[in-house]
């Protein structure tokens, strides 16, 4: 397979392969950032996301790397990271896992998740607050910034951990849904009573006998789905047989 065309200078873009990975980002991790793309050239949202990502990068000077990753012929780094989908950017901070997402972005998001992880960034007072993450600052936080989505997630969460459910799903309401509002609003809509890990496999297979026509079980369905999370191996095939009953 050809090489990705190479369109910044390699120390803001390059490509790794399983036998250099250590060297090229766990290393290189200890003294500058590094996001990690995970791709593959039959990928369309990969296509789409990574000029926007190679783009974004560069204009932070080398502060932050890019290393691509072909999962098609580097299959350990895919393992190693669990990738269910592509593309996958993780980003690697001090030789430890830092934030990341799935799917492709617009190129506003995608300057704010780098800038995000840039060295030496000065912490807005909201971040602040967050950072300290109990309600009391995540109200102050609020009040400063009443539409942060990330504030709004971090006190639905503490909300429903309290037993607050309705206040947590209200909170939900707020925002554009994504994999944490989904996660949440699973929790806080079973009001903290769901299944063991050891027992959630039998509760899915019975609601999966009524979710073609009760729309409670399949919201519970949907919700189990989410609190297991999109790595856990039983999630794909539990949606591969969900839309099989459904349609």
């Amino acid at each position: 397979m050809a090489a990705r065309e190479q369109l910044y200078p390699d120390y803001v873009t390059f490509d790794t392969t399983d036998a250099t990975f250590q060297t090229d980002v766990l290393e290189r991790s200890l003294t500058t950032p590094v996001i990690v793309d995970l791709w593959a050239p039959w990928c369309g949202p990969c296509t789409t996301l990574g000029p926007i990502l190679e783009k974004v990068v560069a204009e932070t000077d080398g502060a932050v790397v890019l290393v691509k990753v072909n999962v098609d012929e580097n299959p350990q780094i895919s393992q190693a990271f669990k990738a269910q989908s592509i593309p996958a950017v993780h980003s690697i901070i001090d030789g430890k896992l830092g934030p990341g997402f799935v799917g492709a972005r617009p190129e506003s998001e995608v300057r704010e998740f780098v800038q995000s992880i840039l060295p030496n960034r000065e912490q807005t007072e909201v971040e602040k607050l967050r950072e300290i993450g109990d309600e009391e600052s995540l109200l102050a936080a609020l009040e400063l910034e009443p539409a942060d989505e990330l504030t709004i997630c971090d006190l639905a969460e503490l909300y429903a951990g309290d037993g607050r459910f309705e206040e947590s799903l209200r909170l939900l309401d707020r925002v554009p849904e994504s994999t944490d509002t989904r996660r949440i609003a699973a929790y806080a809509r079973s009001e903290g009573r769901f299944p063991t890990d050891e027992s959630i496999t039998d509760r899915l297979a019975i609601l999966l006998e009524q979710v073609k026509g009760d729309d409670d079980a399949r919201r519970e369905f949907l919700d189990l789905l989410e609190l297991l999370g999109p790595e856990d191996p039983r999630t794909a095939g539990f949606r591969r047989q969900l839309t099989s009953r459904l349609f």
